[in-house]
């Protein structure tokens, strides 16, 4: 059963696109680690999730559906299968979310930054690790 383009409009809009679920998480487990960011910055090349300014560290919490990474969690075989089974309009933005992140990722590291991605579904399964990885990160740009 499908829904109406209107209906499936009004219930992704509703998404929140900052202070998401894995966000939280992910900032909490960083916290405890002592690790202090900034978050959303603004004036950083794709406003990431969570910034080290001082180290040039830019972390991005990256939602499975959104970024292209949902296939994996569906068992399909590649990010184009998955697409096929979307219209137009889904296939557009996903692919579109994707090539912005490795805009992002380049333009930030010719600036030198680096930039440390984690989908959702990494945070979930281990929101320890995850802040472990930035503030090894960390520690190495100290």
């Amino acid at each position: 059963m499908s829904r109406d383009a209107e209906t499936t409009y009004r219930i992704m809009s509703a998404i929140k696109s900052k202070d998401t679920k894995p966000e939280i998480i992910l900032g909490k487990a960083m916290w405890a680690l002592g690790l202090r960011y900034r978050k959303h910055v603004k004036d950083i090349p794709g406003k990431p999730d969570f910034a080290f300014k001082g180290r040039k560290i830019a972390v991005f919490c990256d939602g499975d559906f959104w970024h292209g990474n949902n296939w994996k969690l569906r068992g399909m075989n590649s990010l184009k299968e998955e697409l096929e089974s979307y219209d137009e309009f889904w296939r557009k933005k996903i692919k579109r979310n994707i090539e912005r992140d490795n805009e992002t990722n380049k333009t930030l590291e010719v600036n030198g930054w680096l930039v440390i991605r984690f989908w959702e579904s990494e945070i979930y399964d281990d929101e320890n690790n995850c802040a472990e990885n930035v503030l090894a990160a960390y520690q190495e740009r100290g």
